[in-house]
């Protein structure tokens, strides 16, 4: 850029360059420039500071800190950024997230920004983005309650996605409820069981994990603001903090509370390190109930073949009518992505170096992450593969006839060793499992059709069935 495309500002360091016509300034610009890697600050963050932002000036006023003048030219400028789409808001908003570890030029990013547009909105107020936008706060308490915010808000919808696979689960497993077909363990064959009560299992694990986000997400309802530099609660006007509270909670409809202990809300972010626990259990699951699914839809004719999943694109650059199961690989790697995720907000969590935690950033941005894909993935998997999904009853028929573990019927009736052996011999002399009984002589064909009752075996009658 030439000369004319600049304006030069000063910040406590000295004079810096800003493009002509950015609402930034010298903070940001500083920033801009020393740290360029990595991916850009999440813009949920930033709205979230928007929405802080006008909560503090509106508080400010109420209890007599803030000019009313000087606060609603906040407001206003705050409620024209807001309105923009994501992509427009993004030009004004630069900053990566590997930066300072407190979030604070991303804070100063939102000061100057406001401050800027403010003046332009209302010229001859000089509202100043430190002492009118940041006052009462400090980027050690506003990061970590924007970190907060986000993170409720991302749950919102990643609880929304789950319960949406539940809900197609729930569909096929009352369709299946009576579907018999082979069990397995260890990755061998085992008793039987019916397609329903398998879907079952993964309805329960889903429901689990919704419920264990469900209630740890209340921890995240307590916010940092009011804590300032180190916890004190330095230069907050009295009664500010609790006014911010309900406001923020009536933007977003969560009860956000400011009575916690503000030095553990500045050093430690465990409630965000517990709750992303959850999030991996959640992976974990997905990983197995898209895992299952993919191993038994394999074939049609070389693998398992029990399953027929939709074809939403061509599964091969070379082989003609190949179908792949790739919405249950994109689950599998997001939870791949998830426990890598883990593993960073896990350390990240353990760097709060006495007074602050110089990782927030970081963490938040891989929360985010982690939502974010999961929320994707997971309805993707409910509506592109769960919902299309159908059973191959005649293959499931086959493989249940020929499974040797069917003769567990048998054991009640002529014992555990006599049963094995059975079992053994019609494996050894590649005999069906009726074969083996009847030359056995410890079971007749009367004997052996009778207690041979696949139904049976499944005690599918007295399984719950999900409503």
């Amino acid at each position: 850029m030439s000369e004319e495309e600049y304006r030069i500002e000063s910040d406590t360091i000295g004079p810096v360059k800003i493009p002509k016509d950015a609402l930034w300034g010298p903070q940001t610009e500083r920033s801009r420039n020393n740290f360029p890697s990595g991916e850009l600050m999440p813009i949920q963050i930033i709205r979230a500071f928007l929405h802080l932002k006008k909560a503090a000036a509106e508080s400010n006023v109420e209890v007599g800190d803030e000019p009313k003048e000087k606060g609603e030219a906040i407001e206003d400028a705050i409620d024209h950024l807001l309105a923009l789409s994501d992509e427009d808001l993004r030009k004004d908003f630069p900053l990566h997230v590997l930066q300072t570890g407190s979030g604070t030029q991303s804070n100063m990013n939102v000061n100057e920004v406001v401050a800027n547009l403010a003046n332009k909105l209302h010229p001859g107020l000089n509202i100043l983005p430190n002492d009118d936008v940041n006052r009462g706060q400090s980027s050690n308490d506003t990061f970590p309650t924007a970190m907060n915010i986000v993170a409720v808000e991302a749950l919102d919808k990643l609880e929304t996605a789950i319960q949406h696979l539940i809900d197609e689960l729930v569909v096929k497993e009352k369709k299946y409820w009576k579907t018999v077909k082979v069990g397995r363990t260890h990755l061998q064959d085992a008793t039987p069981l019916t397609f329903g009560q398998e879907l079952s299992g993964y309805i329960s694990a889903l429901k689990h994990d919704l419920s264990y986000i469900q209630e740890l997400k209340p921890t995240l309802y307590e916010l940092a603001i009011g804590g300032t530099a180190v916890g004190t609660g330095l230069n907050a006007a009295p009664g500010m903090t609790e006014k911010i509270a309900g406001k923020l909670s009536e933007v977003y409809g969560h009860e956000f509370k400011v009575k916690t202990n503000k030095f553990w809300g500045l050093a430690h972010h465990s409630g965000l390190d517990v709750m992303h626990g959850a999030l991996k259990t959640l992976a974990a699951d997905m990983f197995k109930i898209a895992q299952d699914i993919r191993f038994l839809a394999s074939g049609p004719r070389a693998g398992y073949g029990e399953l027929n999943i939709p074809a939403n694109e061509p599964g091969s650059s070379i082989m003609p009518g190949k179908v792949n199961p790739t919405q249950a690989e994109a689950v599998t790697m997001a939870a791949a992505k998830v426990f890598g995720n883990d593993t960073t907000i896990t350390f990240a969590a353990s760097q709060g170096n006495f007074e602050m935690n110089v990782f927030k950033t970081v963490m938040i941005a891989s929360f985010l992450d982690s939502c974010d894909i999961l929320t994707g993935t997971i309805t993707g998997f409910a509506d592109r593969m769960i919902h299309g999904l159908t059973v191959n009853d005649e293959r499931m028929d086959d493989l249940l006839e020929n499974s040797l573990m069917t003769v567990t019927a048998l054991s009640p009736h002529i014992g555990y060793h006599a049963a094995a052996k059975i079992a053994q011999a019609a494996q050894k002399e590649g005999t069906t499992l009726k074969e083996a009984a009847l030359k056995s002589g410890k079971v007749t064909e009367e004997q052996y059709d009778e207690w041979m009752d696949y139904m049976k075996m499944t005690n599918v009658d007295k399984s719950t069935l999900e409503e």
